[in-house]
């Protein structure tokens, strides 16, 4: 084949009576918007998978494949990012068929909640520290609020068990997501050295009981 018969490269071969004519461009495919929920939910999928320690507005900007400035431009800052995050993990709580008495309305709700922590990967983690007054965390404050109050007859008692409840909460899940570093057997060798004597009597009691135990135990404390 002579230098004449080779297409020249990046060109559409010329159609015939044609010969040397322009190739039309393909038209091209238009990229979709991005919105806030877009880099949330690529956000939120990169916490599930490679955890919170990971999550960066450069890396969501690379699994987005834009700019990190146009990450920014959505969220403004890292901090504002976790918070929306934190109100995305709030909108998975549902809120059909609550029972119809108010403090096993709230029961049931810190149950809710407790699970759209365990649904994501360092979920307690990533709410815990977070300020995210929006729509799906207010609901939820303002669904635990309602019920407590109801159940006390006092807005201030029902604000401050609603504290207790998320606190203990928060904690207690981030502890069971974090279990896999826990060790056992040098907890009980350390109290086992004698200077611990009252977590040498309580040991079987501190480790007998799993995540979900511990967690009942101390919803039925908090709210009587």
């Amino acid at each position: 084949m002579t230098n004449e018969q080779v297409p020249p490269r990046d060109r559409a071969p010329a159609a015939p009576g044609t010969r040397g004519a322009p190739a039309t461009p393909a038209p091209r495919t238009p990229r979709t918007r991005l919105t806030p929920a877009a880099v949330v939910g690529a956000a939120l999928r990169l916490l599930d998978e490679e955890g919170l320690e990971t999550v960066t507005t450069r890396a969501v900007a690379d699994r987005l494949g834009v700019r990190m400035n146009t990450v920014l431009w959505h969220v403004k800052t890292k901090r504002r990012l976790l918070e929306l995050m934190a109100d995305g993990v709030a909108a998975t709580i549902t809120y059909d068929d609550l029972p119809e008495d108010p403090a096993e309305r709230a029961r049931e709700l810190i149950r809710r909640y407790r699970r759209s922590l365990l649904a994501h990967r360092d979920g307690a983690a990533l709410v815990t520290g977070t300020y995210a007054a929006e729509p799906h965390t207010l609901r939820f404050a303002d669904s635990v609020i309602g019920a407590l109050t109801e159940h006390t007859g006092s807005v201030e008692t029902a604000a401050r068990t609603c504290f207790a409840l998320i606190y203990f909460t928060l904690g207690l899940t981030q502890e069971e997501q974090a279990q896999a570093d826990a060790d056992p057997a040098r907890l009980a060798e350390a109290v086992s050295s004698g200077r611990y004597p009252a977590l040498f009597a309580a040991r079987a009691a501190l480790t007998r009981e799993t995540f979900p135990d511990r967690f009942e135990d101390g919803v039925r404390r908090i709210l009587g």
